[in-house]
């Protein structure tokens, strides 16, 4: 149900003018102001152009036609093309020219957005879904550019072209121009039904796709599940019904413009013949010439195109403002993670590390962290373990400054962590975890992230170290081999090999294993055990495990439970006390009864 409302509340239509995001708008839009005025310029050609044609026309009927002047109506010929010709090319310029100016301006914007993204910490991500964050990137400023593509400009044309073609039409007989706007009640109350009703089905169809990109997104992530469990029906038939839903909302759109354009035309066409009727009794009386009538025809034509362009422009521009302002909304989201007026940035640690009475929450009133204490020398190696939930994760988040603590601090080489530029400091650590995330792209681009500091040499000698190299030139095209989305094609392990292997190319002074070696078979952990004693040399090192086989070799272990620091020695001392940490590995290597 939540779900269902959260999808509500992102298709919601806003105001179809909104002052206060036209201004932040317009920001964008300033750095391309000459070609803005530019577009507006060409826009006034473009109307002045539709504006000239009939009355040219009109010239070319009653003055040189009806005196059998043919050098006349040839210049007046000529005159008619120059101006389709003007107008046909002030229009692809205006255009063109809108169109660049959106597309700059948009993507400034979406620059800015994902780099106001990436500066976010991580409690703004629990709190964001990913497929939201991805829709305010791409679908809203998309659904902004559209409103530069065919909306505030065309809008501005299309009563530019109304305002110019009701004064031209009165210019030329007031009597005719007003039995010309005898249907523009009836069509006006037409447009505020359409409005309406397209308006709702706009929402209805938005939401709906929501809905159903949400549920296929979820099936096809989750489809080892559905197909070991064999509902595949089920699903099928839950798909069926949204995208039925979806279906019907579509053609429910259809049958609206099916009725709401040509009821346009056929208002327009009563307007032709009421004109024709009226003009024709005008000119059997004398009371007009034939070219006003058929100046008046092409007028009623041209006036009708805008009024019914205006009705599909109110939802563009609402949409518009919809997604600015969600998109605006997103931008105002401060950092929680304030970098200092003067942070400090080495340019190479020690490598020491110390928690002094650190208290952290992720929700307030519920630590996850509490009164934690100790110091790492440069160069130790120190192992955090417990059960889960215990908190180890959690103090290397604190470490990283992922999240800032309560009360207490962290301090690297006696600098508190946020006094660091954030930057900085986690460049000076080497961070492996349990889920490696890898990159579209190559082996070699996996290990380096695309860093023209590491050069391919020191990306091969990464891999051996780690003997990852092993598996890798068994690939087609070794470490050009191309990595699927999110390392697909290969195995939990290999993955693991490679986020060793990036950890070592980078030559952090700090070194980061969080449950490093969880997914890898006992061959394998060998060979990981074996690269970290050369790995490690040198480095201080925090590592968190599960299996206590593969910390026997550090320099201390601290036993965590419940956010707190209950026990604190060497595998010998711990194991000699007969506490937590005794007991977990009697769990582990205990014959089973």
């Amino acid at each position: 149900m939540k779900d269902a409302q959260a999808h509500q509340d992102e298709e919601l239509l806003g105001k179809a003018y909104d002052a206060q995001l036209i201004r932040q708008l317009l920001r964008y839009v300033a750095p391309y102001r000459s070609w803005l005025i530019a577009s507006l310029l060409l826009l006034f050609l473009t109307t002045g152009m539709q504006l000239l044609g009939p009355y040219i026309t009109k010239v070319a009927i009653d003055t040189y036609i009806a005196a059998h002047d043919l050098h006349g109506l040839n210049l007046a010929v000529l005159a008619y093309l120059i101006t389709v010709l003007v107008g046909f090319l002030s229009q692809y310029a205006q255009s063109y020219t809108m169109q660049y100016t959106g597309q700059r301006a948009m993507h400034d914007l979406r620059t800015r957005i994902f780099t106001h993204l990436q500066r976010q910490d991580l409690a703004f991500f629990d709190k964001n879904p990913i497929g939201r964050l991805m829709t305010r990137v791409i679908n809203d400023i998309e659904t902004l550019n559209e409103l530069f593509g065919s909306g505030v400009i065309a809008l501005l044309g299309d009563l530019l072209t109304l305002v110019g073609v009701a004064a031209a039409m009165l210019a030329l007989d007031w009597r005719l121009a007003l039995i010309s706007f005898v249907t523009f009640p009836f069509m006006l109350r037409a447009t505020a039904a359409y409005r309406k009703r397209a308006r709702d089905n706009y929402r209805d169809s938005r939401r709906i796709l929501a809905r159903m990109n949400a549920y296929l997104q979820e099936s096809i992530s989750g489809m080892a599940t559905v197909q070991a469990f064999g509902q595949e029906a089920r699903h099928f038939n839950r798909f069926k019904e949204i995208n039925t839903q979806h279906r019907d909302a579509l053609l429910k759109s259809i049958q609206y413009n099916a009725v709401f354009f040509p009821s346009i035309e056929l208002f327009s066409a009563i307007s032709v013949g009421l004109v024709l009727w009226a003009g024709g009794a005008m000119i059997l009386d004398g009371q007009v010439l034939p070219g006003v009538v058929v100046a008046f025809v092409q007028y009623v034509h041209r006036l009708f195109t805008p009024i019914r362009d205006l009705a599909e422009k109110y939802n563009i521009l609402q949409a518009a403002m919809a997604s600015s302002e969600r998109v605006f909304k997103l931008l105002d989201v401060r950092e929680s993670l304030v970098e200092p007026a003067e942070p400090i940035r080495p340019v190479r640690l020690r490598g020491e590390i110390e928690f002094r009475d650190v208290w952290l929450s992720y929700t307030a009133g519920e630590p996850v962290l509490k009164e934690i204490s100790f110091r790492v020398a440069p160069g130790e190696k120190v192992a955090l373990v417990g059960a889960t939930g215990a908190g180890k994760t959690s103090i290397i988040s604190a470490l990283c400054r992922f999240y800032d603590v309560e009360r207490g601090s962290i301090r690297i080489d006696g600098i508190d962590v946020r006094e660091w530029d954030k930057r900085t400091l986690r460049q000076q650590m080497g961070l492996v975890l349990q889920d490696v995330f890898l990159f579209s792209g190559d082996i070699a681009h996996n290990v380096s992230l695309g860093d023209p500091a590491i050069s391919e040499e020191r990306i091969t000698e990464a891999a051996r170290r780690v003997h990852a190299h092993s598996f890798i030139e068994r690939l087609p095209n070794g470490f050009h081999a191309v990595v699927e989305e999110r390392g697909s094609t290969l195995s939990q392990g290999e993955r693991q090999l490679l986020s060793f292997a990036r950890a070592l190319a980078f030559d952090r002074p700090i070194l980061i294993l969080d449950e490093a070696t969880s997914s890898v078979d006992t061959a394998t952990e060998l060979l990981i055990q074996d690269a970290l004693k050369t790995l490690l040399l040198g480095r201080t090192a925090l590592i968190i495990a599960h299996r206590l086989s593969t910390i026997q070799f550090v320099d201390r272990i601290i036993v965590l439970h419940k956010g707190r620091i209950r026990e604190e020695g060497t595998h010998q001392e711990l194991l000699a006390h007969g506490g937590i940490y005794s007991r977990l590995y009697e769990m582990q290597y205990q014959p089973l009864a």
